[in-house]
């Protein structure tokens, strides 16, 4: 009898891998980068901070108000149902600082932003006074403090304001320049190693011959991984030749922190990455229980990190979203990641499962008036079927013990809006 070997439609295969402890094994064995550069702030959107930044100034930093109005004493406040009439004494802009005391029975027009005059500790809105040419009419539903932002009200000198790891966003820049922080340090760049596999694929400036394939693995690995806090190495495509993939292999890691590849991971004759990499690195070769990407080799080739994605175009995105790209993060450094929550979607439409599995399909999610959310896939599901993921806005997760979905029922969807 023919010996069959293990395929992708398998669920007891041994040595397969729950998708959990797949990415366990991974964040253990993974270093965290340890280099560091000094950069300006306009350039430091996406990156990860590698020492905390601790505040030089207080925020505000000076008492100021917080609406176009009127500044007052809180004394001159009316009580009950009567009205108090205050001379306008003066207008003070912001930028402005205005020195002379507001005398009794008098206010002050004040911008957003201006500095509250000494002895004034009130702000009331322009649009809640009545206001003849040189005075303001005023009731009784005013408080005392209203519309007045204290002086380091939002940070106080010596605060912590942006902690170690932390993932900058637009508004950190923001918060850096209005303490007049100019340059920070950061993790440096991970520098990543790209490669497809394969005598099949070719380049799509080459015409290719027939049977081959354009090679869409690299272009859909260089766009997800065009990030400010990544710098990328292009290796082309390597025939598969054990010769050929041995030094292009430990040629990229003299230089690089991680070589992602595509294809030559399964168990076909002609894939030779697996083989490869047991020679000239410390690789640990998994089969885990996902559906697609089932094949899918990690290890080390000197200090390279070596991730071995499946050759199907869906199952590297796949691979890369769920199990490649938390571990980029984890070795940056970073620790506020974006978060790509679950939510509940209630499917349209029955999807079959076997258990023992997790299975990643590409749906449509929706969103209907009561706020619930609502998916479909997007069709056909094969690994190698691209297209079904760039209709898709949302992977379905259908967890390891589930069963086949009846239309209705609740699954899991995470949005590429925090993914891609």
């Amino acid at each position: 009898m023919m010996n069959r070997k293990p395929n992708c439609t398998d669920i007891n295969e041994p040595g397969l891998l729950h998708i959990d402890q797949a990415k366990k094994a991974i964040f253990d064995a993974l270093p965290v980068l340890q280099d560091t550069q000094q950069i300006p702030i306009e350039q430091a959107k996406g990156r990860c901070l590698s020492e905390s930044i601790i505040s030089p100034l207080q925020v505000p930093g000076h008492t100021n108000s917080a609406v176009d109005g009127y500044a007052i004493r809180s004394s001159d406040l009316p009580s009950d149902k009567l009205e108090t009439r205050l001379t306008i004494q003066a207008t003070v802009l912001a930028g402005q600082l205005y020195t002379e005391p507001c005398q009794p029975g008098h206010c002050i027009h004040i911008m957003t932003g201006a500095a509250m005059p000494l002895d004034l500790d009130t702000v009331i809105m322009q649009e809640h006074c009545q206001i003849t040419q040189d005075a303001i009419l005023i009731d009784a539903r005013h408080k005392k403090g209203q519309n007045v932002r204290q002086a380091g009200e939002d940070i106080q000198l010596g605060d912590t304001i942006l902690p170690e790891g932390k993932l900058l966003c637009p508004a950190d820049i923001g918060l850096l320049a209005s303490l007049a922080i100019t340059e920070i340090k950061v993790k440096r760049k991970l520098r990543i190693a790209i490669a497809s596999t394969g005598n099949e694929i070719y380049s799509i400036a080459s015409v290719a011959a027939e049977g081959g394939l354009y090679d869409s693995n690299r272009y859909s690995l260089l766009a997800a991984l065009d990030r400010s806090d990544i710098e990328i190495i292009n290796l082309g495509i390597i025939r598969d030749n054990e010769t050929d993939l041995l030094k292009c292999f430990n040629e990229a890691a003299g230089y690089a922190d991680i070589i992602i590849s595509t294809g030559g991971v399964s168990v076909g004759e002609a894939d030779y990455t697996k083989a490869v990499l047991k020679d000239s690195g410390d690789i640990n070769f998994w089969k885990v229980a996902m559906k697609p990407g089932r094949p899918i080799a990690f290890g080390k080739i000197k200090q390279a990190v070596f991730f071995g994605l499946p050759g199907n175009p869906v199952a590297v995105l796949v691979t890369l979203y769920q199990l490649v790209l938390p571990a980029l993060e984890r070795m940056l450094g970073i620790t506020d990641s974006p978060i790509a929550p679950l939510l509940k979607a209630r499917s349209l439409e029955p999807i079959r499962k076997k258990t023992g599995r997790t299975e990643i399909q590409r749906g449509i999610v929706s969103q209907i008036a009561t706020g619930e959310l609502q998916v479909k896939t997007t069709g056909k599901q094969g690994s190698g079927i691209l297209s079904s993921i760039s209709m898709a806005n949302a992977f379905i997760i259908l967890e390891h013990e589930r069963d086949s979905i009846k239309k209705g029922d609740w699954v899991d969807v995470q949005l590429f809006s925090g993914l891609f």
